[in-house]
């Protein structure tokens, strides 16, 4: 007659797990290992914390903006509600060639911005690059406005000019102006032609407006 063999319960012939589990037997924690997992917990909790106050500060910062007297350096400000009106624009822009950037008002949308600016021949321009980029598109919408609606006020030493943005995208005149934004912000570093033909780099001429 066979004996039939004994069956034992599962996990019977794991190894001691000292914490750690095993095939077949039960999954316990030590001590140790409770404060581990706690101390994660925390930690993530901490982090989480931190990024919901820095997106809270950052919506903050961003909607204040939108009504402040001018932009907040790359930040996008509210209309100018200070600045004395000019009836009559300068007859020569070169004095802006000498200056790192200009503040503007867009008429619609009402916000302001600070930008380069170049000077050539006595006119004055605007210069707007990464328009190819995803970036660029999202984060500088007034390019794209301003062929919409090109009616601006430029603030420049507390002094505010009614001007139109009129974008150039050929012409004689873009040799000269890569040659000056190459010696103003690119120290010296060529800026070829195709900046332009691509849609990377936009340029928009500052003309007056009654």
């Amino acid at each position: 007659m066979t004996m039939a063999t004994p069956r034992l319960p599962i996990g019977a012939w794991a190894a001691p797990s000292h914490g750690l589990p095993f095939a077949g037997s039960a999954i316990t924690l030590t001590p140790q290992h409770w404060v581990w997992v706690e101390l994660m917990k925390l930690f993530a909790k901490i982090v989480m914390g931190l990024v919901l106050a820095i997106a809270v500060t950052v919506a903050a910062v961003l909607i204040g903006a939108r009504f402040a007297d001018g932009p907040l350096e790359i930040i996008a400000g509210g209309p100018f509600t200070s600045g004395e009106l000019q009836t009559k624009p300068p007859a020569d822009w070169s004095f802006v060639k000498d200056i790192e950037t200009i503040e503007f008002q867009s008429l619609e949308p009402p916000r302001s911005r600070t930008v380069w600016v170049l000077a050539h021949e006595g006119r004055m321009f605007i210069p707007c690059g990464y328009m190819d980029s995803t970036w660029g598109r999202i984060w500088k919408q007034w390019p794209i406005e301003a062929e919409r609606d090109g009616r601006i006020i430029t603030r420049i030493d507390g002094k505010l000019y009614n001007q139109n943005l009129v974008r150039i995208q050929d012409g004689p005149l873009l040799e000269p102006l890569l040659t000056e934004l190459s010696r103003k912000y690119a120290g010296g570093q060529p800026i070829p032609l195709e900046a332009v033909t691509s849609g990377t780099l936009w340029l928009f001429e500052l003309t007056p407006r009654a």
